[in-house]
């Protein structure tokens, strides 16, 4: 755990921003930014840790639920990486993770040759419950927020999503 700071280093370096480069080098759009970005990391310690209890780190996690998910538990491992959103070798080796623990399986896809389906196992269903019900016991760490305030946090961060090409419009 880190210390907590008498004050909002962000904050401040958006004034000492601006002292610097002035109001024309955007010191707000710095300090949202990093804002976000400090927010990140305090949401996925917090889900780690909740998680690491039942032997998980978020990323297994979230396979974990993307194939609960799916229509009949079992997706290909390219399809995975692509919702997942990470690189085809980070979702191999989250797979090859939850296998060892005996979460998923990997078998051949008989649609592809070459190709291998992650296949969700009772053990990782479970588990999943167990996950969601932990994170959704701790609020997913935005129990401060009021409900119109998560939804407009979420209506704002898609936008940047969708303005920077993370997916197509509805």
């Amino acid at each position: 755990m880190s210390v907590r700071l008498a004050f909002d280093p962000i904050r401040r370096a958006a004034v000492l921003w601006e002292r610097r480069w002035g109001r024309a080098s955007a010191p707000q759009s710095m300090a949202t930014a990093t804002s976000i970005m400090r927010v990140q990391q305090i949401l996925l310690a917090d889900f780690d840790a909740a998680l690491g209890e039942l032997g998980l780190t978020f990323a297994r996690f979230e396979a974990l639920v993307l194939l609960t998910f799916s229509r009949d538990g079992r997706l290909p491992m390219r399809v995975v990486g692509e919702r997942l959103m990470v690189h085809a070798t980070s979702a191999t080796h989250i797979v090859q993770r939850l296998e060892s623990q005996g979460l998923v399986a990997r078998i051949p896809n008989p649609d592809d040759g070459r190709g291998t389906l992650a296949v969700i196992t009772p053990e990782g269903r479970e588990l999943a419950d167990r996950g969601m019900a932990s994170l959704v016991s701790r609020g997913f760490g935005l129990s401060e927020l009021t409900g119109p305030e998560r939804v407009e946090l979420f209506r704002l961060l898609e936008k940047l999503r969708r303005a920077h090409g993370d997916f197509d419009s509805d």
